[in-house]
């Protein structure tokens, strides 16, 4: 087999990413770190940056790890991620932040299960479709354990309730499991079953039933209702518009956005674009989704050089996890879609999730590392 460099375009649209989410980070949260922190505005910067160093590092090596070793930690891996997701539930153990319960706490350190599982499932997934393609097309003794699993997941983070992550990673699992040549009719047999189930669990929770009937309000609701939406759970999004709509085709100018000013709350966290879209524009926000294009299409290309099944399978889901849980964030900070808690990758401040997402490009770094540069793979 043939070794070459790695792919030096990922590598780069990822430290541009970085590069962005630390100066964007600061700017939408300097005002709120000198009010919250007794004038320390570079708290949360400060935070933000050690983490991306922590990430970078991790990067660096999974990038020399080879993937192919991560094979044998697929089942262990999937089996602990089910077990932190249950932990959560443990009084004493599970930390309730904003009526979710999402985060476990362990001693000192402050760790979120369902950032964990949406690696470990997607390695698990790559795991099982590479040792199963023969099968994946029959439903009982190919598919259905695999959706078995996918199932469980997501109920285990919807009741947390994390219905964001919980559609994200099943999103992205099922469509891994399409890549894999699972038939798209028994997918989507699959899905009219499970929207009506996700509709109910939607419903009964409190949490996400006030978002969802916010989010149908402001579709079909009154106009008039706008002005006065300050105590609505919707009020995040009407402020991220007023942020795209002040920055206009050019934006107003990094630092001299007005909404990260107690209008948008935690503008540095899930309505991060919103900021970059007031203070960079238009222009900005086609720019930093190019970027995102730009890193999807690479990690695409490296599944397809990679030099066997388990490595395009990994590398395709790791690029449609990362893909996903963008375009569902712009979705959310657009209007478009009710609010779901999912940060925007490489950009939003955040810890467990901006780890994994820089070990999962370290990974895809050694997969490029390892492919045949001519190798195209075809599963038929």
């Amino acid at each position: 087999m043939e070794r070459h460099r790695i792919d030096l375009p990922l590598l780069i649209v990822t430290l541009v990413l970085v590069g962005i989410g630390s100066i964007m980070v600061y700017s939408a949260s300097y005002a709120l770190a000198e009010e919250r922190f007794h004038g320390d505005s570079g708290f949360f910067i400060k935070r933000h940056l050690g983490r991306v160093a922590i990430g970078l590092a991790i990067l660096a090596i999974f990038t020399f790890i080879d993937y192919r070793k991560l094979r044998t930690w697929a089942i262990p891996i999937i089996g602990l991620g089910l077990f932190l997701l249950v932990l959560v539930f443990v009084p004493g153990l599970g930390l309730s932040i904003r009526g979710a319960t999402r985060t476990l706490k362990l001693g000192i350190l402050n760790f979120q299960p369902a950032e964990f599982m949406k690696i470990g499932l997607i390695l698990f997934l790559a795991h099982y479709l590479d040792r199963r393609q023969q099968i994946i097309r029959q439903f009982v003794p190919g598919l259905l354990p695999a959706l078995a699993l996918i199932g469980v997941v997501f109920l285990l983070i919807a009741e947390q309730p994390d219905f964001g992550t919980a559609i994200a990673l099943s999103a992205s699992a099922g469509m891994l499991l399409f890549v894999g040549k699972a038939k798209l009719k028994h997918l989507l047999s699959i899905a009219a079953v499970g929207i009506p189930v996700v509709a109910f669990k939607l419903i009964t929770s409190d949490h996400s039933r006030k978002r969802l009937i916010t989010y149908i309000d402001r579709l079909f609701g009154d106009p008039d209702r706008l002005s006065n939406i300050r105590q609505d759970s919707d009020y995040q999004v009407y402020q991220s518009l007023i942020s795209l709509g002040n920055g206009g085709f050019f934006g107003t100018g990094l630092g001299e956005g007005r909404q990260k000013y107690h209008f948008l709350p935690d503008p540095h966290t899930d309505f991060i674009f919103a900021i970059v879209g007031e203070e960079f524009g238009f222009i900005g926000g086609i720019v930093l989704i190019g970027l995102f294009a730009v890193f999807v299409w690479r990690g695409i290309a490296i599944a397809r050089q990679a030099p066997d099944g388990f490595g395009f399978f990994l590398a395709s889901g790791l690029s449609l996890l990362i893909g996903v849980h963008v375009m569902i964030n712009l979705g959310v900070a657009t209007g478009l879609l009710p609010t779901t808690g999912i940060p925007l990758p490489f950009i939003s401040y955040g810890g467990t999730w901006t780890l994994f997402c820089l070990m999962a490009v370290g990974i895809l770094l050694n997969i490029s590392k390892n492919a045949s540069r001519w190798q195209r793979l075809r599963y038929d």
